[in-house]
């Protein structure tokens, strides 16, 4: 409203429902410490009197807690280009005992925003898997519409509307399995973002499954692609289970064979060492940090000499946003196979025609 339709206002809410019209004053001093008052649906922010900021609690994803800090995290909106995604809240401690006043901070917010919440029981439950990304070992409930991380440190609720591609990925040693399952927006843990949840198995690991639904429930949700019983290697039966659950295609490494047998390459990519896997529409390096390419980003890549030996190259990739991926000493063995694949798949090869 414009300052003169105050006094228009004002006289009309005076003659139809007998009330002021106040003026509330915005406290603009740019203080970034204030009192937290809750009321109805909103969080307001306060300096003195006069409030800073709300935030509608509706909007709230997800509220953490860490030592001292609360984050409240919101959810996207995605008509905006700019949306805020997190705001921390740092609570200084009270003398009290009995009451801590970051646990009652979020409770707060908890109990009026719009949170995912476990409602019902788990599909099923997955106990002690091993995790690459983030470490540690997570038990993961499955629920019918996110999938719930559950760690000794960290606790993650993830929706399966997050969940970009699955991928099943075997291990050089043709005893473990990754299995990976790329996510946007990526889950956080402080200031680190995982875009991808990466999980360890070995083959030879079995295990017997009941689902928490009754035959009918079973079969008509899932149509025959889960049954109440199902029994088999671990990583089979998570890959199911996650499969029918978010409804995409799992991806596996092509007819892609390294010189060793292996689906994949060892090379090194940053400070660490790990396995590229070339599959039927891009490539995929795990595990630490996971990098995802699709050859539609991809502009060329380019074969190079190892800085150091002959023994090794390196393979370099740049995509159309000019970014450079380097997957350094690869054995030399493996550069006819490589370069049959990235011929075969219409790649631009940069030095091509250098030495021919």
């Amino acid at each position: 409203f414009s300052a003169q339709e105050f006094d228009k206002l004002s006289d009309f809410f005076k003659a139809h429902y007998r009330l002021e019209l106040a003026e509330k004053d915005l406290c603009v001093k740019g203080w970034n410490w204030g009192t937290v008052r809750f009321g109805g649906q909103l969080l307001s922010f306060d300096i003195g009197e006069q409030p800073v900021f709300e935030i509608p609690l509706s909007n709230v994803s997800q509220c953490t807690t860490g030592k001292n800090e609360v984050t409240l995290e919101f959810h996207q909106n995605d008509d905006a280009e700019v949306s805020l995604m997190e705001v921390r809240f740092y609570v200084p401690p009270t003398q009290e005992d009995g009451v801590d006043p970051v646990e009652a901070f979020a409770q707060n917010v908890l109990s009026k925003a719009d949170v995912i919440q476990a409602t019902g029981d788990a599909i099923c439950i997955f106990r002690e898997l091993q995790c690459l990304t983030p470490r540690g070992r997570y038990d993961i409930r499955i629920y019918p519409t996110f999938l719930h991380l559950h760690g000794k440190t960290f606790d993650y609720k993830i929706p399966y509307t997050t969940v970009l591609r699955l991928f099943l990925l075997p291990h050089k040693d043709q005893r473990q399995m990754f299995f990976v399952i790329s996510l946007d927006p990526p889950i956080k843990q402080g200031q680190t973002r995982y875009h991808f949840l990466i999980l360890l198995f070995s083959k030879d690991e079995d295990i017997s499954l009941t689902l928490n639904m009754n035959e009918e429930e079973v079969e008509k949700r899932f149509e025959g692609r889960l049954t109440k019983n199902m029994s088999g290697s671990l990583y089979e039966m998570v890959s199911r289970v996650m499969k029918a659950l978010v409804n995409r295609k799992i991806t596996v490494p092509g007819n892609f064979q390294g010189h060793s047998g292996a689906q994949c390459i060892t090379c090194s990519y940053k400070a660490s060492s790990g396995l590229l896997y070339p599959l039927e529409r891009g490539f995929i390096y795990v595990h630490k940090p996971p990098v995802h390419i699709r050859f539609d980003e991809i502009s060329f890549v380019n074969f190079a000499r190892g800085t150091t030996t002959t023994r090794s190259f390196d393979f370099e990739i740049e995509t159309k946003q000019g970014t450079q991926y380097t997957f350094s000493s690869i054995e030399r063995e493996e550069y006819g196979k490589l370069f049959d694949f990235v011929n075969a798949k219409k790649l631009n090869i940069k030095n091509r025609g250098l030495k021919e």
